[in-house]
């Protein structure tokens, strides 16, 4: 059995090494050039690789805008499985038969994919679910091509260098998004979170999860009727409007709705769907009628509560949130970053943009701030003085990242989810009400998350002590200044001078003056053995070891130029 599976294993490993080298995959895809060789690739290489290109078109941060618009047309082209197989699936993953768990339950599933299939059911107590069951042996397919992938590029690492994206980087991210994905318990948590904090928040309703029938490879969830919110973006609609409002109205309410939404999703539950894109979007018309509760104010007197509500009446439709298999967590930390960045962009000072962000990444080797600064302005330059508003938003994370990358800085994988997050919430929001900008309603809310988390009291403390030793301070300034100089011209101090980017001089330099070492002593070695050949015709040790010393130098000179040749083929 094991030598059946080790070479399948090896198969598979030829088939994916084949499919990499006839496409050209890492040289196209390093330097992000002919995305549709790669789709056309990873369609070759089947479902998992499908899949991961599916994840990939959801990453601006790793790939270009025309990488993302390639890959977004990978479809799934997986065969649906037979009742038989979902049944023993079911009980095998729950340990109870699927008479125990459903009331009734359709044979034939009404949408399926590479992960797994959907099929319609029903509880016992009535409740209508959607029943998701994973394909057969997803998981064992996913893990041995995962790993052959990873074998596959270390084979074929050696391509120029001067990459646009970190290839292992990517293996590395995708295959941990894929591990979770075909993990159903880690989806059914989400969608129960999800449910917990959004559903009923004003016009948004979303599915309850029902854990206790789910497993790793079952995913029970309310079924939620609606239509996809891409009818509104038609023209003319191919939704029914509710009464009395105009298409206008509508598109432009349910803009709004879901960038205050999503923005309380980001600031105060610091758990936000991180795949918005219309597909995942329901619209639902309700009869008029319905209001909502919203606390106001609140002050404590005591033991007495003083609590005004605001009841507001909504509008006579509901937008449906699916598909929890993509979501995206922030630490306080990271929020209250999020929130420095929003407010530098307000203030269109390029320096504190530079700082905001560079709280929000990680260092991956040294940083030049300065370098860093001047860069990210240059950059930032045209889009502070024409406006956010004019410019591609997923070419611009792209090329923010980038710029990162190359000056050591790795944005954290969560606010990288939240980024694209918002860029596809924005796509979307900009076919429904051009004249809507996620930027002037984020901006409010990250001032008073700013405020809500901004201790007056610490920081007045603060500053007061601040100013109590500059007061402190500033009188023996004169004094030391005096002794430092004194010191400085009796050799007592020193005054050492950095110049920007020394290391890589001095680096340089010691190259260079090994190699001239190198040259001097090989040059002797020469002169040498010229002496002893010429000298030692009568003696033959004396000779040979005249002989032994050419040869020794033409080694050494041909180790110089072979290093020289990788150095250059590298470059």
């Amino acid at each position: 059995m094991m030598a059946k599976q080790e070479v399948s294993a090896t198969k598979r490993l030829r088939q994916i090494v084949n499919v990499i080298s006839k496409n050209h995959f890492l040289a196209n895809f390093y330097h992000q050039t002919n995305p549709e060789v790669i789709v056309a690739a990873l369609e070759e290489l089947g479902p998992t690789f499908i899949k991961l290109g599916q994840l990939l078109s959801t990453r601006p941060d790793l790939v270009s805008p025309s990488y993302i618009s390639a890959l977004e047309t990978l479809q799934d082209q997986v065969q649906e499985d037979d009742f038989d197989t979902v049944k023993t699936t079911i009980e095998e993953s729950t340990g109870q038969t699927l008479a125990e768990l459903f009331a009734d339950f359709e044979k034939h599933p009404f949408a399926s994919a590479s992960i797994g299939q959907c099929h319609r059911a029903h509880l016992y107590d009535g409740t209508e679910v959607v029943v998701k069951v994973q394909h057969p042996a997803v998981r064992q397919l996913v893990e041995v091509d995962l790993a052959l992938f990873t074998r596959a590029v270390r084979l074929l690492k050696y391509v120029p260098e001067g990459s646009v994206v970190d290839l292992p980087q990517v293996v590395e991210q995708l295959g941990q998004s894929l591990r979770s994905e075909i993990d159903f318990t880690i989806e059914a948590q989400a969608t129960q979170r999800f449910y917990e904090l959004n559903n009923g928040r004003g016009i948004f309703l979303a599915p309850k999860a029902f854990v206790d029938q789910s497993s790793s490879r079952v995913l029970v969830t309310q079924y939620m009727p609606g239509d996809s919110i891409k009818g509104l973006l038609a023209d003319p609609p191919t939704l029914a409007l509710p009464d009395g409002l105009s298409l206008t109205d509508v598109r432009k309410g349910v803009a709004r709705s879901l960038v205050e939404n999503f923005i309380q999703e980001v600031f105060y539950d610091r758990f936000f769907h991180a795949d918005p894109h219309p597909g995942n979007l329901f619209f639902l018309p309700v009869p008029a009628g319905s209001i909502q509760t919203t606390t106001q104010f609140q002050k404590q007197f005591g033991d007495l509560t003083l609590t005004i509500n605001n009841q507001t009446p909504l509008p006579p439709y509901r937008l449906v949130y699916l598909d929890f298999g993509m979501m995206g967590t922030l630490p306080a930390s990271l929020a209250q970053g999020i929130a420095q960045v929003i407010l530098a962009i307000t203030t269109k000072d390029s320096y504190q943009i530079s700082q905001a962000i560079l709280r929000i990444c990680n260092q991956t080797g040294p940083v030049d701030e300065q370098s860093f600064n001047h860069q990210l302005a240059s950059f930032l330059r045209p889009y502070l003085n024409t406006g956010l508003k004019d410019y591609n938003f997923s070419q611009m994370i792209f090329e923010v990242t980038s710029l990162c990358r190359r000056n050591h800085l790795q944005v954290k994988p969560e606010v990288t989810m939240l980024l694209r997050a918002f860029g596809t919430l924005e796509g979307t929001v900009a076919k429904l009400d051009p004249s809507i900008s996620l930027m002037d309603i984020a901006r409010p809310f990250a001032k008073q998350y700013f405020k809500e988390h901004f201790n007056p009291k610490h920081f007045t403390e603060g500053q007061a002590l601040k100013l109590l030793r500059a007061a402190g301070a500033t009188t023996s300034i004169p004094i030391r200044m005096a002794t430092f100089l004194e010191q400085l011209t009796n050799g007592e101090q020193r005054l050492n001078l950095h110049y920007q980017g020394q290391d890589r001089v001095l680096a340089k330099l010691e190259t260079l003056l090994n190699r001239l070492l190198t040259v001097i002593v090989l040059a002797a070695i020469i002169l040498a053995s010229s002496i002893l050949v010429v000298g030692g015709t009568t003696h033959p040790l004396i000779y040979k070891l005249g002989v032994s010393g050419y040869l020794l130098a033409i080694i050494s000179l041909l180790g110089l130029v072979i290093a020289n040749t990788w150095r250059r083929f590298h470059r």
